[in-house]
């Protein structure tokens, strides 16, 4: 009835594309409503433990080096058009497992949508924040975005492919 995945015929590589296309769609359709919605700095509660927050960071991942000059913009703009242009030469040169493909079109997506924040704004838009009440008081995690949030579910995809990966080859 259901083939395991490594044994289904594989997409074509534009549906890889594609689908880093749709990521990239969502994430700016989602920062402009935010930017055109919530004043910069401001918070909409939504749950006990989730805002929605407009918040712009010229640094990456977790604020990393957002209190810099400036410098920091193109270098990471760099970077992610570099890991972007790999992507799509891996997704484009080979037929690859359906979990990989997967992982590297939502990486690739996010790094596009957060690659064209950096290159047209100077600072990638943030606005999912997660918090947790405690009895010392209230530990918010950083706020992030779809893209930021593309990378992540795309790197675990990626961490579990490596290791059905590893069992196939153990079994073999």
């Amino acid at each position: 009835m259901f083939e395991p995945l490594h044994e289904r015929r594989l997409p074509p590589s534009w549906l890889w594309l594609l689908l880093a296309l749709l990521v990239v769609l969502l994430d700016q359709a989602s920062k402009w409503l935010v930017a055109r919605d919530i004043p910069l700095g401001g918070s909409i509660a939504v749950t006990g433990f989730f805002n929605l927050v407009h918040v712009e960071n010229p640094g990456a991942a977790f604020s990393f080096l957002a209190a810099q000059s400036g410098w920091q913009r193109w270098l990471f703009a760099a970077l992610a058009g570099s890991a972007s242009l790999a992507i799509v030469a891996i997704l484009l040169r080979r037929r690859r497992r359906v979990l990989l493909g997967l992982a590297l079109a939502l990486i690739l997506g996010g790094a596009l949508g957060n690659l064209i924040d950096r290159v047209v704004w100077g600072h990638v838009t943030d606005f999912l924040d997660f918090y947790l009440r405690t009895n010392s008081g209230t530990w918010h995690f950083w706020a992030f975005n779809l893209a930021d949030s593309a990378i992540s579910v795309g790197a675990a995809t990626l961490l579990l492919d490596e290791q059905l990966q590893a069992r196939r080859r153990r079994r073999a």
